[in-house]
């Protein structure tokens, strides 16, 4: 079921396939809109509940008109959906925001499975010269220049022409923008996530950035009793790269909570 679901100040698309059961919520990365985890859900819808959902901006959600947060966004969608409890799926940014929640509401998390998740307060996360070129060439209108730069950026296990890819990043590129000025940071996470009570599983990517790939090791690190899972053939969009394995990989950690 598709709908419309209501968050302060604004709207977000979502969609709930119905279930019993704690849900699994599968929350996008920043390069990309809910359509990342398309190849990854007949391995997990008909098995258990799944909700997701295109943050403000992105995909099918409009452009935000206030200020929000990201993880308030997500705590309105449990709360539209009447969610005591659920199983967290974040790919980078969707990472960081279920990191947040577990940290601000543990109650309401069940469990984490995250694929090369983003944190905030991370330092050396992210590049300066990389965010200036994002800008470079915003500036210029140059679509085709932003997508060229994110596929070589974040997608690394890629030929060079990966319309799969290219057509998420089109449909998150918009988000980029629109959002600036209306998304209210979390709080800083990176140096709490000793304070994790949720079990976790975090994968990364072997070939996505360094900086990430050391962010993530250092994550799971500092997490209590996080399972750490290298994903060989992966770079930043491991739920299109392995998608079989990331099904396989929330399915156990949900069967292990739930």
């Amino acid at each position: 079921m598709e709908l419309t679901v209501p968050v302060k100040d604004g709207e977000v698309w979502a969609e709930d396939t119905g279930g019993d059961g704690p849900p699994l919520v599968l929350l996008h990365p920043g390069v990309a809109a809910c359509g990342v985890w398309d190849p990854v859900m007949p391995g997990l819808a008909g098995r258990r509940r799944v909700i997701r959902y295109d943050a403000r901006g992105f995909g099918r959600s409009p452009a935000p008109t206030a200020q929000y947060s990201l993880s308030g966004d997500l705590l309105a969608v449990l709360d539209h959906f009447e969610v005591d409890r659920a199983v967290l799926v974040g790919s980078s940014m969707g990472g960081a925001t279920a990191l947040s929640l577990a940290l601000d509401a543990p109650a309401r998390v069940a469990g984490l499975a995250l694929f090369c998740p983003g944190v905030t307060g991370a330092p050396d996360l992210e590049s300066p010269e990389l965010i200036a070129r994002i800008g470079e060439l915003a500036q210029k209108g140059d679509m085709e220049g932003l997508v060229a730069l994110s596929l070589r950026t974040w997608g690394a296990a890629g030929s060079g022409d990966d319309p799969e890819v290219a057509a998420q990043v089109r449909a998150a590129i918009p988000g980029w923008f629109n959002n600036l000025g209306r998304q209210v940071p979390d709080a800083d996470a990176f140096d709490r996530l000793g304070e994790i009570t949720a079990p976790c599983l975090l994968a990364l990517g072997e070939l996505d950035q360094i900086q990430v790939v050391r962010c993530n090791e250092a994550m799971a690190a500092r997490i209590p009793g996080c399972r750490l899972v290298r994903l060989p053939g992966s770079d930043h969009f491991p739920s299109l790269r392995e998608p079989d394995r990331v099904a396989r990989l929330t399915l156990e950690l949900y069967d292990s909570v739930a």
